[in-house]
């Protein structure tokens, strides 16, 4: 009772005079929150420096790249070996991983010993040590027949440059075997294998112990990764977006790095909190000014620091009455063990008198309370720096996802951690402190690093299947040269059947005279009316048109709605509301009076039989208004204007977008004679010799042909490069069966083409977690748009994901890269197939004339082609290689249908007037 008493006295009188003075004494090992701060700030610029091609030769943070590019998703399933080479006892695992909830993984291991001879001797004999090991352990398994992959966990620094391959860069603890050290231990460990003969294995990922603790958690919390260390040496890893990681090709996704932290302060940036104990230790170690930030925080080296304190105190006669034994001036007589034990709450004084009376101090009830409070001075500051370093990871993290609160899952190994009384609670304590806006959640690694090479080789295994699933879907839509040289050649069959009288009737491509039978050549002179007809909004535009030597376009135009009543009406009303707009913009313009030409872009598929006149096959596009379809469009413009009788109008043409494309560009470039859309839908036209179309008479000259080539394969010629994908977007299509070609390569489907793959992909459990949205499940909801955004090389993945997002798709960085992998996939088909159908369309023109070599520009419109990131130069690149003797040249066109309709009617007027056909 009278010592409790005592005990009581000591704790208020003495122990507040006595810790003050500790306090005093090791200022200089506690920490304000400013200075962790300020030690958090000085790690992450050793971080960029070490993911920096530029910094990363001379900087002493690593940053090394482990080539482990994806935690576990809890779809991993498998029978693994894991191999655990660190220390003196090497460990071999089998990991069964299952979906089973209740035990999704079941291990099995044993523990080998490594003599010391093995460890000093030559690197065959320990190889053949570990190879003999595994033989052994597969004999005791009965898997002696089967061919597991393997995870090997080395323990050592490794320079990676694949995730199976680890170079030695230097032995440490106690290691010593000659001829490793700039080897890759992933060869040697396969010629001991190979030399046995006995049995088969298959080594998929090396790993060192931190990343193993990363991922043995990330298969019990998705969150993890973060991985870290705490034990007698200390190390961290995290998962880095590959947009930094500058020593690694590619910039998608991410990617473990390995941070080798234990190296912070050796170029001496941390030397203003190191203090004369710290360098004491250092000088006495096997690597002088080496590891330094180690030196301070690991558990090797804490027992020893506060021995080194303990002997500088009694020889100022702080403690012990300045007694000093031969013990205590013994390295390594206080352990890390021994500073746990001190600092436990019930018994540490108790402990604390046992382990100073066996170093023969004699010690007081004083000094065993002083001794303590080192001890807690100690370990706190290795608490306070791993917590500054671990802080510098997190807000990196936060600052790479762009979140304002960071939800995360940090891994955690290590005998200090786990030993050590109060460690885990201050180090919880300090790093909430210093990351105020995350939440983070620290775990427990339960079976350390070997589960973890399992883990680590279970997701290579997972990803390599995948990858090989996935490669295997797209493979359908990645065309050989042979296979668009097909395509091409179906083309120009199909292209010859449409201008053939005899088979023109049941030919797809329709190939249709325009009666445009010369392109502008500079002489095109007055002002022209032009009307623009494809969709809900009509334009109407006045084209004045100079020829000479300033020659010039002026464009004035109002654009008009057409009501869903109109659209649907009688066709009376419509070309009625029709002449009334142009009515308005003639008063708007003062122009009523002039009696002027006219051109009609009508984008509807039609059948010419002149210049002026076109009969309108069927509605599209919504329209469905009533006696128009097999009528002339051109007598029902002139009568609607005659029964308005305000003014007088001449309809010159009837004109096909793609061809005023073609049109536009050649008014800037003679040589242009093709056009092209490449938007919405997907549509060309030509200048084909008079003689080749039988459907018109005449045998002279030239005329521009609109090709209708988004018929192409109707008729089952391009069925054996068509994929499933394909044809579910078909047969969910409004015109089932029809414009097959155009469903391949234009704008209005490839979202819906990626939309159909996504859906199988994750049914097949690659994509989303195996999530099927409801978004996902919605026609037309990816647009063509979000491909172009998603291929466009300045995105960094999180904006993927941020597109995908809002499509309701809650994608991981992995989803992201495969989701970017099939838009890529389908765009380069698209651009590959169109470039195909260009490269016939050129060549027939170079046999048309008979020429060896064809220069010729074509004119391009449509928005897939103008703001798709690399759907043109594919394109381009495909018709050079499919049409190897033409040189063609791409002009981008400036309003096809309205300044192209306004040039084909000055053609037109100038063709009549050489004609004298005047009216």
């Amino acid at each position: 009772m009278i010592a409790a008493q005592l005990l009581a006295y000591f704790f208020t009188e003495l122990k507040d005079d006595q810790l003050k003075k500790i306090d005093k004494y090791l200022y200089s090992m506690r920490f304000s929150d400013d200075t962790l701060k300020d030690i958090m700030n000085r790690f992450r610029r050793e971080m960029d420096n070490g993911l920096s091609r530029d910094t990363n030769p001379t900087a002493t943070v690593k940053m090394l790249p482990t080539f482990v590019r994806s935690i576990p998703d809890g779809s991993e399933k498998g029978d693994f070996i894991a191999l655990d080479l660190g220390g003196s006892n090497f460990r071999i695992l089998r990991v069964k991983v299952t979906r089973d909830k209740k035990q999704p993984v079941q291990m099995e291991s044993q523990v080998y010993d490594t003599p010391d001879d093995i460890i000093h001797g030559s690197g065959t004999q320990l190889f053949d040590h570990v190879a003999e090991c595994l033989g052994d352990f597969m004999e005791k398994q009965k898997i002696k027949d089967k061919r597991l992959p393997v995870g090997f966990t080395f323990s050592f620094p490794c320079a990676q440059t694949k995730l199976d391959e680890a170079v030695l860069l230097s032995w440490s603890k106690k290691f010593k075997a000659s001829g490793v050290e700039g080897m890759d231990v992933v060869q040697l460990l396969n010629k001991a294998i190979k030399k046995r003969g006995d049995y088969e294995a298959d080594i998929m990922a090396v790993v060192n112990d931190t990343v193993g603790t990363m991922m043995t958690c990330g298969f019990d919390d998705q969150r993890c990764e973060v991985g870290i260390i705490i034990g007698t040496g200390t190390n961290a890893c995290y998962m880095e977006e590959m947009r930094h990681i500058d020593l690694v090709e590619g910039d998608e996704g991410r990617m473990c790095i390995n941070t080798e932290w234990g190296a912070f302060g050796d170029n001496g940036s941390i030397e203003d909190i190191r203090t004369e104990f710290d360098r004491e230790i250092d000088r006495g170690s096997l690597n002088p000014g080496k590891q330094l930030f180690e030196k301070m925080a690991s558990g090797m080296y804490m027992g020893e620091l506060v021995r080194l304190i303990l002997v500088k105190m009694a020889k100022e006669g702080l403690l012990f009455e300045g007694r000093i034994t031969p013990e205590l001036l013994t390295r390594g007589k206080i352990e890390t063990k021994h500073v746990s034990a001190i600092e436990k709450t019930k018994e540490g004084l108790k402990k604390c008198m046992e382990i100073l009376t066996r170093l023969g101090v004699e010690p007081s009830d004083e000094d065993c309370l002083a001794v303590q409070h080192v001890c807690t001075i100690v370990s706190f500051r290795s608490a306070n720096l791993i917590s500054a370093t671990l802080g510098a990871i997190l807000s990196r993290l936060k600052d790479n996802k762009g979140v304002a609160r960071l939800r995360t899952t940090v891994g955690i190994d290590g005998s200090l951690y786990k030993m050590h009384p109060q460690y885990a609670r201050r180090l919880h304590k300090t790093v909430r402190r210093l990351v105020p806006d995350s939440d983070v959640r620290f775990l427990l690694s339960e079976s350390g690093s070997a589960k973890g090479a399992a883990m680590v080789t279970a997701v290579a295994y997972r990803l390599t299947e995948q990858s090989r699933q996935i490669q295997q879907t797209l493979a359908e839509f990645r065309l050989n040269k042979a296979q668009l040289l097909e395509v091409k050649k179906r083309m120009r069959q199909e292209i010859e059947r449409g201008l053939k009288k005899s088979s023109h009737d049941e030919a797809t491509v329709k190939m249709l005279p325009t009666f445009v039978r010369s392109t502008p050549d500079g002489t095109e002179n007055g002002d022209f009316l032009a009307l623009d007809l494809g969709g809900t909004n009509f334009r109407v535009l006045l084209v004045k048109i100079r020829s000479g030597k300033k020659r010039s376009v002026e464009m004035h135009n109002k654009i008009y709605a057409i009501p869903i009543e109109v659209m649907q009406g009688t066709g009376e009303e419509l070309f009625d509301h029709i002449v009334h707009c142009i009515s308005d913009f003639l008063d708007y313009m003062g122009m009523k009076s002039a009696r002027l030409p006219l051109g009609f872009t009508f984008s509807f598929p039609c059948h010419q039989t002149s210049l002026d006149a076109g009969i309108l096959v069927t509605w599209t596009k919504g329209f469905k208004a009533t006696d128009c379809e097999g009528e002339d469009v051109v007598e029902l413009l002139r009568d609607a204007i005659k029964r308005k009788e305000e003014f007088e109008l001449d309809v010159v043409a009837i004109v096909n977008d793609t061809v005023g494309t073609m049109m536009t560009c050649a008014y800037e470039e003679p040589t242009c004679e093709v056009g092209l859309i490449a938007g919405t839908g997907s549509n060309a036209c030509y200048m084909e010799e008079v003689r080749n179309i039988e459907i018109v008479d005449g045998n002279q000259g030239r005329m521009c042909v609109n090709m209708e080539w988004g018929a192409f394969g109707d008729n089952g010629c391009l069925d054996d490069i068509r994929t499933k994908y394909d044809q579910a977007v078909d047969e969910n299509s409004l015109n089932e069966g029809k414009q097959r070609y155009e469903k391949m390569c234009s704008g209005m489907y490839l979202g819906e083409i990626v939309r159909q793959i996504l859906i199988d992909l994750t049914k097949r459990g690659f994509l989303f977690r195996g999530q099927i949205s409801e978004t996902l499940k919605t026609r037309g909801i990816f647009e063509t748009k979000f491909l172009s955004q998603i291929e466009s090389d300045r995105l960094a993945l999180l904006q993927v994901r941020a597109i995908l997002q809002q499509l309701g798709l809650d994608s991981t960085c992995d989803d992201s890269i495969i989701v970017k992998e099939v838009c890529g996939t389908v765009s380069r088909r698209a651009a590959q197939i169109c470039g195909a159908g260009m490269a016939a369309v050129v060549d027939k023109i170079r046999e048309n004339r008979a020429l060896d070599h064809l220069d010729i520009t074509v004119g391009v419109d449509g928005t897939l082609y103008k703001l798709h990131p690399h759907f043109s130069r594919i394109f381009q690149q495909s018709v050079k290689e499919l049409a190897p003797k033409c040189d063609v040249n791409f002009l981008l066109s400036e309003d096809g249908s309205g300044k192209g309709a306004a040039l084909i009617t000055a053609v037109g007027c100038r063709q009549r007037q050489q004609e004298g056909q005047q009216p």
